[in-house]
């Protein structure tokens, strides 16, 4: 890719392995150390220009509460009046350049990511997130994917065109919606915070873009590639800062056009409430997009490889401290083939290795913050408390240097348990061990025991039972996995979303998610328009 447009599909950005004698491993390190060595001041950004206000937050890392990486500056509503000001300016010219252009913009930045800044993120986003240097570096090469194929999928909405008829021309036009977009982004994925804001940017939308303020620092790294490709000022404008007093500025404007979300199901509840309460002062419907919570869950037949089955139960739950929507949280698991795995699979777990992401060798890091840290020991203390439930590996809390949580495996012998029902977004995996004979009712149960319906898998080897399982849960997930993980999706082969309590289900990763940041318009041209208004019919015989 050179940052021009060409019709020829994308492959996806090859991952690093940061191997030992690696080049990669040993500039992720030198980076890692700049980073730690030399805090960053994160201004807003709006309509061009950095902005200081001076209310200060410290940018920490999870995994050790004295490494102050930087602070950031937060908004308050004048900042936010002045986005919306420079939003609304822009989109008298970003909405008229020609699609090819907008792409070109954000093609250079999938160049400069997959090459000179491409540890940069990486590093920001281990550091202030605590990710390790795989789940990271997944992370900006996904960010690298989004930039690619949406300006592949935009050049494959334009090719659809309507038919043609003798006399006439006819086309579609996918203009931008009237005014500009709202993104909302969360701390767990560098590349969701990158995606957000530039997909309908792509598509000609200004957008005022509010970025979780635990992932200041990947947030501020976005923003600087993004410049440095040629995004135009005022196009996409960063104004971190309390969430209510932003969003409520934002969402009471005129000019308000759509909502592009990731985050927790009741702040999406909260936010559609506002816009509903506020329709009738928009100059259009607003475009409202989310993906929310998720309970994501394993079901496992007795015919099932256990070996496959004890490693996507590990990595479902516990990558990124289970901080994914998509995480593996709850599993159904057939008695025999439980009581057979599961002293290994605990014993596999208390082996984890946990500390800082600057050590390669672990394979998880610390939670994100102190909400969530006594968040997630709550469950934990209340399965400690339980009389249905018990602890097979893990279940230890440590917040003295940092937010660590042992991976903790949970065992319950009622499969309506409040950690087979509840999102908890942490690194907690609750077994359902169930009866072969109740295999249909245990089925019915994991359908119906969750709000959600964002992703789920199967093990199986019995074809039978596969084709069951897809049918009985198939508006369980919108993201649906045979013999893996639920997690890991990939940009133009698992095209991302789930439904119910989990979102709008809007495809990331495919052409119908930029289709909603569009107001298509339809143009006839008559090349040979009538010079009379009767009709044939109206002849007399």
């Amino acid at each position: 890719m050179t940052g021009k447009f060409t019709a020829e599909r994308p492959s996806n950005e090859p991952t690093l392995s940061y191997a030992p004698g690696s080049p990669e491993r040993a500039a992720l390190k030198a980076k890692l150390n700049e980073l730690k060595s030399s805090p960053t001041e994160v201004p807003l950004f709006i309509g061009g220009a950095e902005v200081r206000t001076g209310r200060t937050a410290r940018i920490t890392a999870p995994h050790d509460h004295k490494l102050e990486l930087g602070r950031y500056h937060r908004a308050s509503a004048a900042e936010v009046d002045a986005a919306i000001d420079a939003a609304v300016a822009a989109r008298r010219t970003w909405g008229t350049i020609p699609w090819r252009e907008r792409a070109g913009i954000f093609l250079r930045a999938a160049d400069l990511l997959a090459g000179p800044r491409r540890h940069t993120l990486t590093a920001a986003t281990m550091l202030c997130t605590s990710k390790s240097p795989q789940q990271a570096e997944a992370d900006t090469a996904e960010l690298v994917d989004l930039f690619r194929f949406n300006a592949w999928y935009a050049s494959r909405l334009w090719a659809e065109q309507p038919s043609q008829a003798p006399g006439e021309r006819n086309r579609l036009e996918y203009r931008a919606l009237e005014n500009f977009v709202y993104a909302v982004t969360p701390f767990n994925f560098t590349s969701i915070a990158g995606n957000l804001p530039c997909a309908p940017a792509l598509m000609g939308n200004p957008v005022i873009w509010k970025p979780a303020s635990s992932a200041m620092l990947p947030a501020h790294y976005i923003m600087a590639l993004l410049r440095e490709a040629g995004l135009p000022d005022g196009v996409i404008n960063m104004v971190p800062g309390p969430a209510g007093e932003i969003g409520n500025r934002v969402i009471e404007s005129e000019h308000f056009a759509g909502l592009n979300f990731t985050g927790s199901t009741p702040v999406f509840n909260g936010m559609w409430s506002a816009i509903v309460r506020n329709l009738f002062a928009y100059k259009c419907y607003p475009r409202i997009v989310g993906e929310t919570g998720g309970k994501c869950f394993i079901f496992a037949h007795a015919s099932c490889d256990p070996a496959a089955l004890k490693t996507a139960l590990i990595r479902g739950a516990f990558e990124h401290q289970g901080q994914k929507c998509a995480s593996a949280s709850r599993a159904y698991i057939p008695r025999p083939l439980w009581e057979s795995i599961k002293g290994d699979l605990a014993a596999a777990i208390d082996g984890i290795g946990m500390g800082p992401p600057e050590d390669f060798s672990c394979f998880m890091n610390a939670v994100i913050d102190k909400l969530a840290y006594d968040n997630i020991k709550g469950y934990i203390d209340q399965v400690k408390k339980s009389g249905t439930a018990k602890i097979l590996a893990g279940g230890q809390c440590d917040e003295r240097q940092g937010y660590f949580i042992r991976p903790t495996l949970v065992e319950t012998s009622d499969p309506l348990f409040k950690t087979m029902q509840e999102e908890i977004f942490g690194p907690v995996l609750t077994v359902y061990p169930y009866e072969e004979e109740d295999l249909d009712r245990t089925l019915e149960i994991c359908d119906s025991t969750s709000p959600y319906a964002l992703t789920g898998s199967i093990f199986s080897s019995d074809e039978a039972f596969t084709g069951k399982a897809a049918k009985a849960l198939e508006n369980a997930a919108g993201n649906f996995y045979v013999n893996d993980k639920p997690t890991g999706a990939i940009m133009d082969r698992q095209p991302f979303g789930g439904g119910r309590a989990s979102g709008t289900n809007d495809k990331v990763g495919w052409h119908h998610g930029l289709l909603r940041w569009t107001s298509v318009r339809t143009v006839k041209e008559n090349l040979a328009p009538p010079s009379d208004y009767r009709y044939p019919c109206m002849s007399e015989e």
